[in-house]
């Protein structure tokens, strides 16, 4: 891989990272993407910082059952779809909504919740 290209994945991958870790503070961005795509950038450019992700004591163990099954520990969808519920919730009492946008939100959130729903569980 040329440096430019080297560089750039790294520098993705750092910001996957930080979106992760804002993710753990802030329910509206989830942490368990941005830390799959900083996995996947830092294979192409650092497999030491990949290694050091994979073996994270918090982040590894779920980077690595996704790698391995494409499975979601039963705790953690658990969290995410309370945390999509909650935040509709939330949503709506403070918005007020008109029910076609209300409609579109709950639409949003149904697909991201289908997918966790449907992955394996570990």
């Amino acid at each position: 891989m040329n440096l430019p290209l080297r560089l750039l994945c790294l520098g993705l991958g750092w910001l996957m990272v930080g979106f992760a870790v804002a993710g753990i503070f802030l329910p509206i961005l989830p942490t368990t993407p941005f830390l799959l795509l900083a996995a996947g950038l830092f294979a192409r450019a650092s497999p030491r910082l990949e290694r050091w992700l994979l073996e994270h004591p918090t982040f590894g163990p779920s980077l690595r059952l996704w790698r391995e099954s494409g499975a979601i520990p039963a705790r953690a969808k658990k969290i995410a779809l309370a945390l999509m519920a909650v935040s509709f919730v939330f949503f709506y009492a403070v918005s007020k909504p008109s029910l076609l946008l209300a409609a579109a939100v709950a639409g949003a959130m149904l697909l991201p919740a289908l997918f966790i729903i449907t992955r394996p569980s570990a």
